[in-house]
């Protein structure tokens, strides 16, 4: 059987305030994208949340990023806050019209839902039935009544994934719905916050080669931007992963 893929990085990269911790004094912004492909081979765009980058932005990613790299794409709030998924066929249109331009190193897509809506179980079916299906898909609920047995059994009918994630002292349930799994961590403590320990880096990486086992492609964003603690551990967390990989003899 094919090796399944671990993929580890950060949500977001062009960070200015990064320089001087994670990107050395100095560093221009516009080598950034250089300096993160020393240590990274995948990164989640969140930018795309809040305005959708141009066609020839994600072409440029794309040229200026290694063979084997891998974009996940943080789908509009216009999509999921706004119109909170109805009526989505003109807006995933506008959406991959843009998306599409990374080509092969285009990775899953996210879609973050409000915390302040509520289940809605009819409405995300809709939205799934007409997702294209060649893409990879995640959802975050934000608000734990999304977290029902229907909604999981809804999103493995479409294999697209629970997007487990922790944020403020909540981590979701550890769901595997898709033959991929998606995890986003936003901090220990607060909101973009706060550095990992070792111990519980360990236990995801630990996790991670569980699932990668079991034959699923892990994809791992770190966001807790705060003084480039995301990047340092995510560069941690490859570490451990590596080790569990490729045990020293």
């Amino acid at each position: 059987m094919e090796q399944r893929q671990i993929y580890i990085g950060t949500s977001g990269w062009h960070y200015k305030h990064w320089v001087g911790n994670f990107y050395p004094a100095g560093l221009k912004s516009k080598d950034f994208t250089n300096f993160y492909l020393r240590f990274f081979r995948t990164v989640e765009i969140n930018n795309s949340f809040y305005k959708l980058p141009t066609s020839e932005t994600f072409a440029n990613w794309r040229t200026a990023v290694h063979d084997d790299f891998v974009f996940a794409v943080k789908a509009s709030r216009f999509i999921t806050h706004m119109k909170k998924l109805k009526d989505p066929q003109e807006s995933i249109k506008r959406f991959f019209e843009n998306v599409n331009a990374l080509e092969e190193k285009l990775g899953p897509i996210l879609f973050q839902l409000p915390p302040g809506w509520t289940v809605n179980e009819e409405r995300l079916a809709a939205f799934l039935a007409v997702l294209p299906p060649y893409y990879r898909y995640t959802f975050e609920f934000r608000q734990p009544s999304w977290y029902t047995p229907a909604i999981l059994d809804l999103l493995r009918k479409y294999n697209a994934a629970f997007c487990i994630y922790e944020l403020e002292y909540h981590l979701s349930p550890l769901e595997v719905t898709a033959d991929f799994v998606y995890v986003r961590l936003h901090g220990p403590a607060a909101k973009y916050a706060g550095n990992y320990s070792e111990s519980t880096l360990q236990w995801w990486a630990n996790k991670r080669i569980e699932w990668q086992q079991q034959g699923m492609d892990v994809y791992v964003y770190f966001d807790n931007d705060q003084l480039g603690y995301a990047a340092f551990n995510a560069q941690h967390l490859q570490q451990l992963v590596q080790e569990q990989i490729s045990p020293k003899t």
